[in-house]
């Protein structure tokens, strides 16, 4: 009776256009890029004005309705995916630049704006948007900002939350939020950046004001290629170990270049075991030096042959492959799973060793992707879901993964998020004690769990349960807590 009613209010608030009910209509919210996990929403609601997003909220929270934000939908952790009864909250219709600042070389954008498009916006003035994830062209920025989301060029320009200046945002209770601005710095708690990377848990983004860079005076790429996928982890601590600063460092193991040259004709050589491909920008004379310099740690570190772009054009060409591997991969198998750990970068090699291991294990190809500079792995394990068991066995093999990720001192996700898919490793990372300071935050923001639910942070009884959390004498601290 409650769903109804709340329908009905939702239909007497927005044209019908922006009010989805219908089976037909709702599939395609069912989940987001990681579509092993669906679910149909309750209904979906496309706002375009920041009044009708206050009422629609407003309404949830009176009739107890689960929200879910969303954006482009490619996230790939499921964090996206609806739960049962809920509202999906989409952003789509809040996509207009509001203020390009050349002066102070911000742009005030709403969530829905692609990534790409900001970069697009501004080229005119000589400037650009540094974060770049390979969804560049479909991702939109509140989706960037929920995820923290990186890209090939983060190493040297940093994450999402290095490059927005402020966030305006919607509470549980449809109040306004700003938090940042244009200035660099503000008073009293960094809230801006725990919003980066709160998955939607904490509040509804409306408007984001991003940093801009200058283009640089010239960029070049140096593809090496080796014979050895541990010889070429290891060139990449080299460059680092240098003082070498790039503004990508990427590497693609076999299969990975194997599946992106067939898909993007990116004129990879499909017999190396891997690449690795670091870019350089600056200044025309900085440029070439540092690649001078790039190219002998690579060579001494066992690169069989090195190659650097010799236009633009070419440069592009070189991260066409890389920014496709996945669409690339697949076409290799029915399906394929997308892992996101980070690790140090010393453990590269022997982190990719027992990869290997357990692939050969468990029968299941891996092709290997990495934002290599920062130690951000994405191995694609391969698989047919159709196959009975072959889903488990893979999801199992992506936990060894992570676990993994967690034991040589790295983290069990570096930009995709822990969604619904990372929310078991959440318990093997983190005790306790930190989970608890999670849940407290969530509570503070939204003491009914409203906002994306089951999503991010689990549960203490649910971590207790799974055995990768002490809970001393079965006690909880905040039993309160749980309801999330």
């Amino acid at each position: 009776m409650a769903e109804q009613i709340l329908l009905s209010a939702l239909s007497k608030l927005l044209p019908a256009s922006a009010l989805l009910t219908s089976k037909e209509a709702l599939t395609p919210y069912e989940c987001d890029g990681l579509s092993v996990y669906k679910g149909l929403p309750l209904a979906v609601v496309l706002p375009q004005t920041i009044e009708e997003a206050q009422s629609i909220i407003k309404l949830c929270q009176q009739y107890h309705t689960p929200i879910i934000a969303r954006g482009a939908g490619t996230g790939l952790a499921g964090g996206a995916m609806p739960t049962k009864g809920a509202v999906v909250l989409s952003l789509a219709k809040f996509n207009e630049i509001l203020d390009v600042d050349v002066d102070n070389r911000t742009a005030t954008v709403q969530p829905g704006v692609r990534n790409l498009a900001i970069s697009d916006a501004v080229a005119q003035h000589g400037l650009y948007y540094a974060p770049d994830p390979s969804s560049q062209i479909a991702c939109t920025i509140g989706g960037n900002v929920a995820e923290n989301s990186g890209g090939v060029h983060c190493l040297k320009y940093g994450l999402t939350v290095h490059n927005v200046l402020g966030v305006t945002f919607l509470t549980v209770d449809g109040e306004l939020i700003e938090l940042g601005g244009k200035a660099l710095d503000d008073a009293g708690y960094d809230l801006l950046a725990l919003i980066h990377g709160s998955e939607g848990l904490l509040g509804v983004m409306v408007e984001v004001t991003v940093k801009l860079l200058p283009t640089p005076e010239v960029a070049k790429v140096c593809m090496a290629i080796f014979d050895d996928i541990e010889k070429a982890g290891q060139a990449v601590c080299d460059i680092i170990a240098e003082g070498i600063v790039p503004a990508g460092l990427e590497m693609m193991d076999a299969l990975a270049i194997q599946a992106a040259e067939a898909y993007a004709k990116a004129g990879y050589p499909t017999d190396a075991q891997a690449i690795v491909l670091c870019e350089i920008d600056g200044t025309e004379g900085g440029v070439a030096e540092f690649i001078e310099k790039v190219e002998i740690v690579l060579t001494k570190g066992g690169a069989v042959e090195t190659r650097v772009s010799q236009s633009e054009v070419e440069r592009m060409q070189f991260w066409a492959g890389r920014k496709a591997a996945f669409p690339a991969v697949g076409r290799l198998a029915p399906d394929y799973y997308c892992m996101d750990g980070t690790i140090p970068k010393s453990r590269l090699a022997e982190v990719l060793k027992q990869i290997s291991l357990w692939s050969d294990e468990y029968g299941l190809p891996v092709a290997n992707v990495f934002h290599a500079g920062d130690g951000n792995m994405h191995p694609l394990i391969l698989y047919d879901a159709n196959k009975p068991g072959e889903l488990e066995e893979t999801e199992e093999f992506g936990r060894k993964i992570l676990e993994l990720c967690v034991q040589v001192g790295g983290t069990i996700t570096g930009e995709h998020g822990v969604g619904v898919e990372k929310l078991d490793s959440m318990c093997v990372q983190f005790g306790k004690l930190e989970l608890t300071q999670f849940l407290a935050i969530k509570d503070a923001f939204d003491d009914e769990g409203l906002l994306n639910p089951g999503k991010a942070v689990p549960t203490l009884h649910r971590c207790a349960e799974l055995g990768g959390m002490h809970v001393h004498n079965g006690e909880l601290p905040h039993p309160e807590l749980e309801r999330f």
